[in-house]
């Protein structure tokens, strides 16, 4: 079973990649970009017993950085 782990900062955190983003696309000619949050998405295959409890595990132990950071499990169908 495929999981999409989607890890974004927390509101008020600065975001010095979202800001650059911005600024590129500024720079490209693309206007009304009013802000850019940058994050990242990890893919995982994982056995259909592993339990949502775990992927929190997973999730609160290493994929994120529960300081600065917020996530959301998303299980994929095949």
């Amino acid at each position: 079973m495929k999981v999409r782990v989607h890890v974004s900062l927390k509101p008020g955190v600065l975001d010095p990649q979202g800001r650059a983003i911005q600024h590129s696309l500024e720079g490209l000619g693309f206007n009304g970009v009013h802000d850019v949050r940058a994050g990242k998405l990890i893919e995982l295959d994982v056995d259909e017993s592993v339990s949502d409890e775990a992927l929190d595990d997973m999730c609160r132990k290493l994929l994120a950085n529960m300081v600065i950071e917020n996530y959301r499990i998303e299980r994929v169908a095949a």
